[in-house]
């Protein structure tokens, strides 16, 4: 672990300030999906099926459908982008772009673009995270205050979902490989996380299950956090984050620098 840490350096920032760069010359193309995307879903889920059901009890509340959807799909985002950074978008670099190779040619070490690519998935969940949370406040969703409060939970999270993808994307074979994990952890994630119906409404094996989500963590604290009931249980499930996020960061770099070295 030492000989890991040791070999971390200021230079990850290069990492990142490349990554950002290439955002902003692409930035039209970057920016559209995370604005339409919770546009979508706010439309298809909260309007059309919140038509239908018209409250959700919630923490000992009644919340409208759209109320009790917002948060949750903020955390959505946050994974989705997170995620998907660096796995695909980070193989590609790694493999197809050889952008890892021509930076592995400088003074960078391994570790150093490693942690730029995580730091860098994180900062995509955090702007996700923000575009979500600014729309939600539009609608009325969200109170901008909670919102302000939550920026930096996106990161945090964000750093969470970026090392659970940086340690797939350091054992998968090819590419394609990249459907098992999707299928078979995020889109779980996803549906039984609670960001559409309370947990509460899973039979007695699946909360137990859910409970043990990443984005059951997230779902909990953004809500808590929008709903003024952040309580203990929000800040064990916070800090649970924090941990996943420095064993991963860790482990994705073990994994990839062993991968690597072959």
């Amino acid at each position: 672990m030492r000989k890991i840490l040791k070999n971390i350096s200021w230079r990850a920032w290069r990492v990142w300030q490349r990554h950002f760069d290439v955002y902003k010359a692409t930035w039209k193309v970057n920016f559209i999906p995370p604005v339409l995307e919770p546009l979508l879903y706010l439309v298809a889920f909260g309007v059309g099926l919140g038509s239908m059901v018209k409250d959700v009890p919630y923490g000992g509340k009644m919340l409208t459908y759209l109320q009790f959807l917002a948060p949750g799909l903020a955390a959505t985002a946050v994974m989705n982008h997170g995620f998907f950074e660096t796995t695909y978008s980070s193989f590609v670099r790694m493999y197809y772009q050889r952008t890892w190779a021509a930076m592995l040619s400088t003074p960078l070490m391994l570790e150093d673009v490693i942690l730029g690519e995580i730091v860098w998935g994180a900062t995509k969940s955090f702007f996700a995270g923000a575009i979500m949370l600014s729309i939600a406040c539009v609608w009325g969703l969200i109170p901008l205050r909670a919102a302000l409060i939550m920026l930096p939970v996106t990161f945090l999270a964000g750093m969470t979902f970026s090392g659970l993808g940086i340690c797939f994307t350091a054992v998968v074979r090819d590419i394609e490989m990249f459907n098992f994990p999707v299928f078979l952890f995020v889109t779980p994630m996803f549906l039984f996380s609670g960001v559409f119906f309370p947990i509460q409404s899973l039979p007695p094996w699946a909360q137990y299950t859910a409970h043990l989500l990443p984005l059951t963590f997230l779902v909990s604290v953004m809500r808590g956090i929008t709903f003024g009931d952040f309580g203990w249980l929000q800040t064990a499930e916070l800090l649970a984050l924090l941990v996943i996020a420095a064993v991963t960061v860790y482990l994705g770099m073990v994994l990839m620098k062993k991968r690597l070295l072959k």
